[in-house]
C-alpha cells in the first residue's frame, strides 16, 4: 500500500498543491450551480405550476433527485392532525449538528458530515418506503417481525409538534403526536424500540457545558422577546421545553412502547442493538450512525409519516464517495474531531491536510474541504495498529498520545474487531460499574439499574452508581431576580433524596453529591459538592431495603411518611391522603414551592390550583384550540419551575418506594402551558374565582380545600402568602359582571389580607407599580384595554416613598 502523503511537505510541493488543479480522478460530482435563467419545461411537465415546475426550481433533474426533494420538509399547515402527518425540523433549528437545550444530545456526530453528504455526495441519499422493507424483512426472516431502533434523544424535537413551545408544553397535545407517531408504525407491522441517554459521560462534559452556556444565552434572548412583543416567538428561536426528553420516556411507556435507559453513551447502544437484533434499521439524526459498523441508517428529519417514507444514508457510498473503506471511517471521524478528540487539537492538521490535498474545490465549504482533504490522507495510510500509533506521535494531541486509538475503540460494537486496535480489545467500559459505584449494597443496585434501564425511575441510578447528576437549560428568565433559578428551588428536596438512598442517617461516611444543574450565575467550571440532608421523618427514616422490598400497610405508611417529609410535609399526612392521588402529590409541590419562593403571590396560587382543577375535564383538541391574546414572561418562567417540580416529584417518589404511580406525576395530568397562561393572567387582572373555575362549581369546595392546605402549611412555617396581582390590563367599575354570590362571597373571606396598593380605589383590580407619572401615562396609551375605558378623566395619587409629597395628576 503506497505510503501516507507527508503532513509538512516540500515548498515546492506545497506551493504546487495550493496552486495546481484542484481536479483529479477521485473527484467527487461537481454540484451544479442554479442558473438564474429560466429553464423550459420538461417533456410531459406543464409550464404553469404542478409538480414539474417545482421540480425545475428545485435543480431536479434525476427520478433519484426528485424523490429526494419530495422527502424535504415543507411548512406544516395549521392544525394538530395536519402537523402530526409530517415531521420535520422546526424552522431555524439547524442541521443535526444545532443544539436543542436538553433533548440535544452531548454530541451529535461527526461536525459538518451530515450536510456533507447531503449536499456533496447525493447518492449517499436513498429514498426509502419503510413498508416496502419491512415486507421484505418478513419475507427473509419469517420468524422475527421488523424492527426499527429508535435514537430518542435525537427525535424528541421532531415529534414536539403543538404550536405552543414557550409557555412550558403542551403535554396532551404531545402525547396524542406520539400516539399517532407509533400508530403509524404499528399499522405497517414495524415494532419501534426506543432508547435514551442515561448518563453524560465524563469525556463529553465539556461538550454538555459548552452547549448549556450557549442556551442560556438564547434563553436570554427568548426572555427580550417575549417581554418586548408580548408573545411566542417565530420557531426560528426554538428551545427546549423543560424536562421534554424526561417525560417523553415515560409517555412512550404509557403507550405500551418497549423504552431504554442507557447505561452509557446512546449511540454506541443504539447500533449495538440493532447490529445484534438484526432492525430494518436505525432512526435518528445522528451522523455517527454512519461511522459504526451496523444496520441502515434513516432520518427521522426527512421522515414522511403518512407515507412512511424517508431517506436512509449509505455507509458503502460515503465510502465510495470518499475513497475509502468501512474499517476506515472510526479513523475518519476521529481526525474530524469526536467525542473523544477535540477538534482544537486538529486545526493544524487540517490545515496541512488542506495543502496537500487534490480534491480541493472552491465550491465547497472549508469544512467539506476538510472532510476531503483528511479523507484523501486516509485513504494512503496503513490499515495497522502501528500505523495508528505513528499518527498519534505526528498529531498534535498534547500530552495525551491514545486519543486516536481511544477514539477508533469507541465506534468498536460487542463482537467487532479493527486493524486500527490490538487483537482481542472489545469496547466493554461498564463491565466494572458495581465496582466503582456509590452503592455496595448488591441487591439495592441492581434493582436501581433495572428500573433505572427499563425507565422506571428516575435520577435514582446516577445517585447509586457514581454520586453525580446534572440537569439542562429551563426556560427561566435570568433578569427576574424575585424567584430563584429551580436547581436552588428544588435542592432542598434533592438533599433528603440523597440521604434517603444513601442512608446518610444511618452512620458512617456519606460521600457528598456532584451535581451539574444549569442557573443564573453557575459557571459550571465544576460540580457543585452538595451534602445529604436526612428528612424529618417521624419514627426516623426507614432504611432503602424497607421501602423498596418490603410490603405491608405498615410500610405504604412510611413510604408516604417518607415521601411528605422530602418536601418538609409530615405533620400534613391525614390532610393529604384524604386528596387522593394524584392531587395530594400536586398539593405537596405546591405548598413546597410556596414555601420556598417568597415571592410568590396569592394570584400564583390561585392560578396554579386552578390549572390543576380545570385541565382534568379537557382534551387535546380543546388545549390546542385555546388561543392566548398575550405571553406573560413571569408566567413562562413559573411554568418551567413547576414542570421541573415534576421531575422532583418522580425523584422522590423513586427513592421513596412508590407511594405513588408514577403515571399519575406527569405533566398531561397537571398542567399545559397555554390554560397556565390564561390562569395566571387571569388571577393577576382580579378576576372572580367563577371566572378562573370556567363557572364549575363543582370545582368550588376542591379549589378552596387545596388553598387552605397549601396555606396553613406555609403558615406553620411562618410564610405568609401575600395578595401581589401583576396584571396590566384596566378595568372600570361598570364592567364587572354579576357573579354567583357563591363564588363573590368565598373569594372575599380570604383569611390572608389582601396586598394594600394604592392605585386600588380609582382602578378596580388593576394595580400598577410606584413610579413616574409620565411613565403610568405611556403605559396607559400603549395598552390596548384602554379603549374600554369609560371615563374621560381620572386623578391618579402615587405615594413614591413614605412622607413625601403625592403626584396628582389628569390622565
Amino acid at each position: 500500500m503506497a505510503s501516507p502523503a507527508p503532513l509538512w511537505p516540500h515548498k515546492a510541493e506545497r506551493h504546487q498543491a495550493a496552486g495546481g488543479d484542484s481536479r483529479g480522478s477521485n473527484q467527487p460530482p461537481q454540484v451544479p450551480r442554479r442558473s438564474r435563467e429560466k429553464v423550459p419545461a420538461a417533456a410531459g411537465c406543464p409550464r404553469q405550476g404542478g409538480q414539474g415546475q417545482r421540480y425545475q426550481r428545485a435543480g431536479c433533474k434525476t427520478q433519484k433527485q426528485r424523490q429526494l426533494h419530495r422527502l424535504q420538509p415543507r411548512p406544516a399547515r395549521p392544525g394538530l392532525a395536519s402537523r402530526r402527518m409530517r415531521h420535520s425540523a422546526p424552522a431555524g433549528s439547524g442541521s443535526a449538528g444545532s443544539d436543542c437545550c436538553e433533548f440535544q444530545k452531548s454530541a451529535m456526530g461527526v461536525r459538518g458530515l451530515q450536510g456533507f453528504v447531503e449536499r456533496v455526495c447525493p447518492d449517499v441519499c436513498t429514498p426509502v418506503d419503510l413498508r416496502e422493507m419491512a415486507e421484505r424483512h418478513r419475507i427473509n426472516h419469517p420468524n422475527f417481525p421488523p424492527v426499527i431502533v429508535v435514537d430518542a434523544m435525537s427525535c424528541v424535537k421532531y415529534w414536539y409538534t403543538a404550536e405552543s413551545w414557550v409557555c412550558g408544553g403542551q403535554w396532551r397535545e404531545y402525547l396524542v403526536s406520539l400516539d399517532h407517531f407509533i400508530k403509524a408504525f404499528t399499522a405497517a407491522g414495524i415494532k419501534l424500540v426506543f432508547y435514551f441517554d442515561g448518563v453524560v459521560e465524563k469525556k463529553k462534559r465539556d461538550e454538555w457545558i459548552k452547549r448549556r452556556m450557549k442556551n442560556s444565552e438564547e434563553i436570554a434572548r427568548i426572555f427580550r422577546f417575549i417581554k418586548t412583543h408580548r408573545k411566542q416567538p417565530g420557531r426560528e428561536m426554538f428551545t427546549a421545553i423543560s424536562a421534554l426528553p424526561t417525560f417523553t420516556r415515560f409517555a412512550l411507556k404509557l403507550l405500551g412502547q418497549e423504552t431504554v435507559c442507557t447505561l452509557q453513551e446512546a449511540d454506541f447502544e443504539v447500533a449495538a442493538y440493532g447490529l445484534q437484533h438484526n432492525c430494518i434499521g436505525i432512526l435518528g439524526q445522528d451522523s455517527d450512525y454512519l461511522i459504526y459498523d451496523t444496520c441502515p441508517y434513516f432520518s427521522i428529519e426527512k421522515l414522511r409519516l403518512d407515507r412512511l417514507v424517508t431517506v436512509m444514508y449509505s455507509r458503502e457510498a460515503l465510502c465510495c464517495a470518499l475513497g475509502l473503506s468501512l474499517t476506515h471511517l472510526p479513523l475518519f471521524a476521529c481526525l474530524l474531531g469526536n467525542d473523544v478528540v477535540q477538534e482544537n487539537l486538529l486545526e493544524s492538521f487540517w490545515q496541512k491536510c488542506l495543502i496537500i490535498s487534490r480534491r480541493k474545490n472552491n465550491r465547497y465549504s472549508r469544512r467539506a474541504n476538510i472532510l476531503l482533504a483528511v479523507a484523501d490522507y486516509i485513504s494512503k495510510l496503513p490499515c495497522s495498529y502501528s500505523s495508528l500509533k505513528h499518527l498519534e506521535e505526528r498529531l498534535p494531541l498534547g500530552s495525551d498520545k491514545t486519543l486516536l486509538y481511544r477514539g477508533v475503540e469507541s465506534y468498536l460494537l460487542p463482537g467487532q474487531q479493527s486493524p486500527w486496535v490490538p487483537p482481542n480489545i472489545t469496547n466493554c467500559p461498564i463491565s466494572l460499574q458495581q465496582q466503582a459505584a456509590v452503592c455496595q449494597d448488591k441487591e439495592i443496585f441492581q434493582l436501581a439499574k433495572e428500573q433505572h434501564i427499563q425507565s422506571e425511575n428516575y435520577i435514582i441510578f446516577n445517585i447509586l452508581s457514581n454520586g453525580e447528576i446534572d440537569c439542562s437549560n429551563s426556560l427561566e428568565d435570568e433578569c427576574d431576580t424575585e424567584i430563584p433559578g429551580q436547581a436552588l428551588i428544588y435542592r432542598p428536596a434533592r438533599q433528603h433524596v440523597y440521604s434517603v438512598v444513601l442512608e446518610s442517617g444511618k452512620g458512617g461516611a456519606c460521600p457528598l453529591i456532584k451535581e451539574w444543574f444549569v442557573y443564573f450565575g453557575n459557571p459550571l467550571q465544576q460540580p457543585e459538592l452538595i451534602q445529604p440532608v436526612e428528612p424529618s421523618v417521624p419514627g426516623g427514616t426507614p432504611d432503602l431495603k424497607t421501602l423498596w422490598f418490603a410490603k405491608g400497610p405498615d410500610v405504604e405508611k412510611q413510604r408516604y411518611g417518607t415521601f411528605l417529609a422530602c418536601f418538609h410535609l409530615q405533620d400534613r399526612m391525614e390532610e393529604l391522603q384524604a386528596l387522593g392521588t394524584p392531587v395530594a402529590a400536586f398539593c405537596c409541590l405546591l405548598a413546597y414551592l410556596m414555601m420556598q419562593v417568597s415571592t410568590l403571590s396569592m394570584e400564583d396560587l390561585n392560578a396554579f390550583v386552578a390549572l390543576i382543577l380545570c385541565l382534568k375535564g379537557k382534551s387535546a383538541a380543546q388545549l390546542e384550540a385555546l388561543q392566548l391574546a398575550q405571553v406573560d414572561s413571569r408566567a413562562v418562567h413559573l411554568g418551567a419551575v413547576f414542570v421541573r417540580g415534576l421531575t422532583t416529584l418522580l425523584m422522590v417518589n423513586s427513592a421513596c418506594g412508590f407511594p405513588f404511580r408514577m403515571n399519575d406525576l406527569m405533566p398531561w395530568e397537571a398542567f399545559d402551558g397555554k390554560l397556565f397562561q390564561v390562569k395566571y393572567q387571569q388571577a393577576h387582572q382580579g378576576c372572580s374565582v367563577e371566572e378562573l373555575l370556567e363557572s364549575n362549581e363543582s370545582l368550588y369546595a376542591p379549589f378552596q380545600n387545596l388553598k387552605t392546605i397549601i396555606c396553613n402549611a406555609c403558615m406553620a412555617k411562618k410564610r405568609t402568602i401575600q395578595s401581589r396581582p401583576r396584571g396590566s390590563g384596566f378595568t372600570t367599575g361598570t364592567q364587572q359582571r354579576q357573579f354567583n354570590p357563591k363564588f363573590q362571597q368565598a373569594h372575599r373571606s380570604s383569611f390572608i389580607p389582601p396586598y394594600h396598593n394604592q392605585t386600588r380605589e380609582f382602578l378596580s383590580g388593576n394595580p400598577q407599580p410606584q413610579g413616574d407619572l409620565v411613565h403610568f401615562r405611556k403605559r396607559m396609551k400603549m395598552d390596548k384595554r384602554t379603549r374600554y375605558i369609560s371615563m374621560k378623566f381620572c386623578v391618579l395619587k402615587i405615594t413614591k416613598k413614605a412622607g413625601k409629597k403625592m403626584i396628582v395628576g389628569k390622565l
